[in-house]
């Protein structure tokens, strides 16, 4: 397994003391990176009984306190709270004169680039943002994954540098995202990963129907050695019924889906039609075959049974 590559402490004689406002998933893990990295943890703020005992374990030692609080102590302040949340977080800190000076401001939202830190930025601070494009468990784990995490960095051009230090002492990668781009960065994102636990589950339990009693086995390579050719090929690595025009095998798939698993049919033919349209566009689905397939997955709604009506 690869270990996070930190900087020895004693080459960082600039060390600050952090804190985290939201003791999520992800900013503990940030903050348990970057101590290994020479900084300091001072504060964490958590509302829940399971954010408390999540900063208590990856942050031992650290006081658990209230936001303003956490900005009182700290240099360098991780705001890892929901998207939704962030903006007013933002101006309520701001508005009650919690935000100093010269105090770096760090979000970790794929959503947002700077301009949401704005209120913080009058007030003085120093806003970047730094999202990890990685999922996180919320255990001690997560610091090991950020080795070669890829961050969606965005942060004016004083301050690049800045960003990326922190970056790169958290065992990541910065990739440099324009502000305007950032709600479409974080869309793809969302697109590849958060889409991919979903068909991953619904492809579990089909396989359980059908009888096969471990599923998650037969999944592994298999998906595994599909995402490895997805990366490296891209479209050409596109295989299956649909990318082949085998017409009648997709009408099948959907006769089985309507009977056991009809909240799954809508997807399958929206994937299916996605799919279709980038075999064809590559040359993978002959033209020929591309009609009746079509055809199958236009199909709004199965048949109805017994003269009744659907």
């Amino acid at each position: 397994m690869s270990t996070v590559q930190h900087p020895e402490p004693r080459d960082r004689p600039a060390r600050l003391s952090v804190g985290v406002v939201g003791a999520g998933r992800v900013g503990p893990a940030l903050a348990a990176s970057l101590q290994l990295a020479g900084h300091r943890p001072v504060a964490v703020s958590g509302v829940s009984d399971t954010s408390r005992r999540r900063a208590a374990t990856m942050l031992p030692d650290v006081p658990v306190v209230p936001p303003a609080e956490v900005l009182d102590r700290a240099e360098l302040v991780l705001l890892t709270v929901p998207d939704d949340a962030l903006p007013g977080l933002v101006s309520g800190l701001a508005e009650t004169g919690a935000v100093r000076p010269g105090q770096l401001l760090v979000h970790t939202s794929g959503r947002y680039g700077t301009k949401v830190l704005d209120p913080a930025l009058r007030a003085g601070a120093l806003p970047l943002a730094l999202h990890p494009a990685m999922t996180f468990t919320g255990t001690p784990v997560d610091v090991q994954r950020l080795a070669g995490c890829s961050f969606g960095v965005t942060a004016p051009e004083e301050l690049r540098l800045a960003a990326e230090a922190l970056v790169i002492e958290m065992g990541g990668e910065p990739e440099w995202i324009a502000e305007e781009m950032r709600p479409l960065y974080h869309a793809a994102l969302a697109l590849g990963a958060n889409h991919l636990v979903t068909l991953v589950a619904q492809s579990m339990e089909l396989l359980r129907t059908a009888g096969v009693g471990a599923p998650d086995r037969m999944l592994g390579p298999l998906l595994g050695a599909a995402l490895d050719n997805a990366l490296r090929s891209g479209d050409a690595a596109l295989t299956g019924p649909v990318a082949r025009g085998d017409a009648g095998t997709v009408a099948a798939h959907l006769t089985e889906l309507r009977r056991y698993a009809p909240q799954t049919v809508a997807g399958y033919r929206a994937m299916a039609r996605a799919t279709a349209d980038r075999a064809l566009a590559h040359g993978l689905l002959k033209p020929e075959l591309a009609e009746d397939l079509l055809g199958v997955l236009a199909d709004e709604a199965a048949p109805p049974e017994n003269g009744e009506d659907q």
